[in-house]
């Protein structure tokens, strides 16, 4: 009888466990994860999001291989159009520095870039915004919270409305 009451509550657990839990705030580990300049320095990601508190950031997280991050630049272009008050920061998960930085420049990722690493199923920043899909936007608020944990499409409308909201 016992084993037959414990059954629902295990498969609630279960379930619990398996759904995506979206963040209002950034892990310790990914805040202290380093990503690399577009001079070579290496800087926390909390070092630069402080650089931007008080604003609205709009994270992208991209790399010049990947075919849906080119394909939704210009989707980004528009977001920067219609929020040109948002910073963008976009973080690359390029393999090779050289690569990342000409995609920069022909792809237009007007913003501040920096190199996270060479795998996105590696590190602490990847593993703290459960990283599965690249591109894949972030908004956080001008107090420094996650307003939005995850979109993949730059004119994903739960994206817009939290810009218009934050504005």
């Amino acid at each position: 009888m016992k084993k037959i009451l414990l059954l629902p509550i295990l498969l609630f657990a279960m379930i619990s466990c398996t759904q995506a839990q979206e963040a209002t705030s950034f892990g310790k580990e990914a805040l202290e994860a380093k990503m690399t300049t577009l001079d070579g320095k290496q800087i926390a990601f909390k070092d630069i999001l402080a650089k931007y508190k008080g604003k609205t950031i709009v994270i992208d997280v991209w790399a010049s291989w990947c075919p849906d991050c080119i394909k939704g630049m210009p989707k980004v272009h528009d977001l920067q159009k219609q929020f040109p008050n948002a910073v963008y920061l976009f973080l690359s998960y390029d393999r090779v520095d050289d690569k990342w930085k000409a995609g920069i420049e022909k792809y237009g990722a007007n913003g501040d870039n920096y190199h996270v690493g060479t795998s996105m199923k590696e590190g602490a920043f990847a593993a703290d915004i459960k990283l599965d899909w690249i591109p894949r936007y972030m908004v956080v608020d001008k107090n420094g919270k996650i307003a939005l944990f995850k979109a993949i499409e730059a004119d994903d409308a739960k994206l817009v409305e939290t810009l218009k909201k934050l504005k």
